[in-house]
């Protein structure tokens, strides 16, 4: 954020002002959740958690040059507070009070949501974005209720545009979030099974989704992908403007649309094609990805929808799209390692879209003399649907031709139950540590091997000790 005085502070965040010894003093620009990472003249956001409390750490935020401290109650120390109801509100109040300064100096706020694919295309969006102006982007999945309006406070007069990622859990945290951050432009990439357990069916995430297009307004943009049946229904929720995306074949109506044409793959399972755009922006460009998966496609061409109904030009956004990397640890990420093993860790997280994503892009990275394994583990939150979710993954894994599948956790005898049922190879092991031996006694150089569960699970310490050291291995990232 642009420095503030803390009066101006604690009226942002409907705050009392206490332990200040000049409330014209300015805080900024920085605005922390950690004490260690208070840096000088930064606002400390003192949150209680379940194992931390933030105003046990007033001190030491101070001693990192903290200005100022958000807290719940006055704190003995020698720091300027804002005392308000709830720091989680009042950061998020914060946020909003940054954001609609950007907004009366053309700030463009770009809202993302999906159940599968949203890190990666925020990812794609920053750096296509980046290329036409200061562009703030969220690390890794900071998409609820603080990493969002932290990402938020990151604004500054200088910033063009804001990429906000917007993760939910329930209905109605969607809703929230945009009003954290309202957004001009608003992408919804997928209506899948992630959360399943907790929304109790796909109309109920679909209405959750939905909550981004009903937050624009009549000048905005929704951006929908067309080939999802749940996500295309959302039209009828919008006053904005429309920007469909499909990766096949043009989509129908709508005031923009894109979509892909001769779609293929190298060795690496990096694909190129041709970028189309007709309506509000018309024209054809190559574009060669380098991030891996057939799914990167169409998180690609929502990626251009959102860029072109921001205004940029299709050259430019298509030379983005190929200059474009993974920025988000533990998602598709490739390494090779010395010896030749091929490590593809997409631990981060796991549903069973992303699932089938992933085990399809192994499949595609066979090589000569070596085996494609996948290494499993629990997809959470699946609810009533898990046991023949996993058995679906397993499933598809033999019929992709997955050599074998190893898989561990709650679930996992449901993954090799539907490995069996597909005429695959597979085994249930007991945990990480034994996954790992077997691993590392199995694979030879010309294989490749699969990491993925979700993120309870925290299978990227597999894909790591596989891989050993950072410097032993080649990364494709």
């Amino acid at each position: 954020m642009e420095p503030i005085t803390l009066d101006e502070l604690a009226r942002a965040t409907d705050g009392r002002l206490v332990r200040a010894a000049d409330p014209g003093a300015r805080v900024g620009p920085d605005v922390v959740i950690d004490s260690r990472r208070a840096t000088p003249g930064s606002v400390f956001v003192a949150i209680p958690g379940e194992r931390v409390d933030g105003h046990d750490y007033l001190d030491a935020a101070a001693s990192g040059g903290a200005a100022a401290a958000l807290t719940a109650r006055e704190v003995d120390a020698d720091l300027a507070q804002v005392v308000v109801d709830d720091p989680v509100a009042a950061l998020q109040r914060l946020a909003r009070h940054t954001v609609d300064a950007g907004h009366a100096g053309g700030l463009v706020v770009v809202g993302v949501t999906g159940s599968s694919g949203k890190t990666s295309t925020k990812d794609l969006i920053g750096q296509v974005l980046g290329r036409f102006g200061a562009t703030v982007v969220p690390p890794g999945s900071f998409n609820n209720e603080i990493g969002a309006p932290l990402t938020a406070c990151r604004v500054d007069g200088a910033t063009r545009f804001l990429v906000a990622e917007m993760g939910a859990r329930g209905i109605g945290h969607v809703r929230a979030l945009t009003e954290v951050t309202p957004p001009d432009i608003g992408a919804v990439l997928n209506v899948g099974h992630a959360h399943v357990g907790e929304f109790g069916s796909v109309e109920g995430i679909a209405q959750a989704k939905g909550e981004l297009v009903e937050a624009l307004d009549a000048d905005g943009w929704a951006v929908l992908n067309a080939a999802d049946p749940l996500v295309a229904a959302m039209a009828s929720r919008r006053r904005a403007r429309v920007a469909w995306f499909a990766d096949a074949g043009e989509p129908e109506g709508g005031d923009l649309r894109v979509w892909a044409s001769d779609v293929v793959a190298d060795d690496l399972q990096r694909f190129s094609f041709t970028l189309h755009a007709d309506g509000a922006v018309t024209g054809s460009e190559p574009v060669a990805l380098g991030v891996l998966g057939r799914h990167n496609v169409a998180n690609a061409l929502a990626a251009a929808a959102v860029a072109l109904a921001a205004g940029c030009d299709l050259p430019g956004v298509a030379e983005a799209l190929t200059s474009a990397r993974p920025q988000s640890r533990w998602r598709m990420e490739l390494v090779t390692r010395a010896d030749g093993l091929a490590i593809l860790n997409d631990a981060y997280n796991a549903n069973p879209d992303s699932m089938a994503a992933a085990l399809t892009s192994l499949a595609g990275l066979r090589r000569d003399g070596g085996r494609v394994v996948a290494a499993v583990g629990d997809m959470l939150e699946l609810g009533d649907t898990s046991a023949q979710a996993h058995r679906a993954v397993g499933e598809l894994a033999a019929r992709l031709g997955v050599d074998e599948v190893l898989a561990i956790g709650a679930f996992g005898n449901h993954v090799i139950d539907g490995v069996a049922a597909g005429g695959g190879r597979g085994q249930y092991l007991e945990g990480k540590d034994e996954l790992t031996r077997h691993l590392r006694a199995s694979l030879g150089p010309r294989d490749v091997v699969l990491v993925k569960a979700s993120r309870g699970l925290a299978l990227e310490t597999v894909a790591e000790a596989l891989a050993g050291a950072d410097d032993e291995g080649e990364s494709h990232r």
